[in-house]
């Protein structure tokens, strides 16, 4: 179990999760301050945190209702 860790190409690995918690962070923090969304706010919350990398892409593609 252990050598299996060691042997993750982390150097692959963690600028994809690096990058997938900062679009997640951006995209709560946007969803706290906008007023209106396509859709309840509480779906969104739970796509953005459940579907971790696309959750938050999707958000700011079809989530976001411009003004």
């Amino acid at each position: 179990m252990m050598q299996e860790i060691i042997d993750i190409p982390w150097a692959l690995i963690a600028p994809v999760l690096v990058i997938q918690f900062i679009l997640m962070v951006v995209a709560l923090i946007d969803l706290l301050k906008i007023h209106a969304t396509r859709g309840p706010k509480w779906l969104w919350l739970v796509i953005i945190v459940v579907i971790s990398l696309f959750g938050p892409i999707a958000y700011f593609i079809g989530g976001r209702k411009q003004s």
